[in-house]
């Protein structure tokens, strides 16, 4: 059984659609091991998303990540770092796969932060994931 992070974004939970998505993982073997709700500060933003801090879009995602809350959770399945990326769909939602999360809930924006959903894209970033929001030196939410 693997690990793996998941963190639904303010703009689907601000739809309502956090248990929706938590279905569509269950249909394809994730089970949520670890769950809580809330709302990012932007030092916890900032440390999370650190890899981006060079990029354009830094700012504006820290924006959208602390705007409201988010549902962080690990999830456990077979594989379920490569289940979770293809039930997510492609980073872009205009891009994303009819069924993704991403197509049925996150198409119609513009802004590419607001995809719905976060999932950690290797091993090595869910260990490091995981540990940053459950860990024993987790930063308080």
């Amino acid at each position: 059984m693997e690990k793996t992070l998941s963190i639904i974004k303010p703009d689907a939970v601000k739809k309502g659609v956090a248990d929706e998505i938590n279905q569509m993982l269950a249909d394809v073997g994730l089970n949520v091991v670890e769950q809580k709700k809330t709302t990012l500060s932007r030092a916890q933003a900032e440390d999370f998303y650190g890899e981006h801090k060079e990029r354009p879009f830094f700012g504006d995602l820290v924006g959208f990540m602390t705007s409201g809350e988010v549902v962080i959770q690990v999830l456990e399945g077979e594989n379920a770092i490569k289940a979770y990326r293809e039930v997510m769909g492609a980073t872009n939602p205009k891009e994303a796969a009819e069924g993704t999360i991403r197509h049925r809930f996150a198409r119609d924006t513009e802004d590419l932060s607001a995809n719905a959903v976060h999932g950690s894209d290797s091993p090595e970033s869910a260990s490091r994931e995981i540990n940053f929001f459950f860990g024993s030196e987790a930063v308080a939410a």
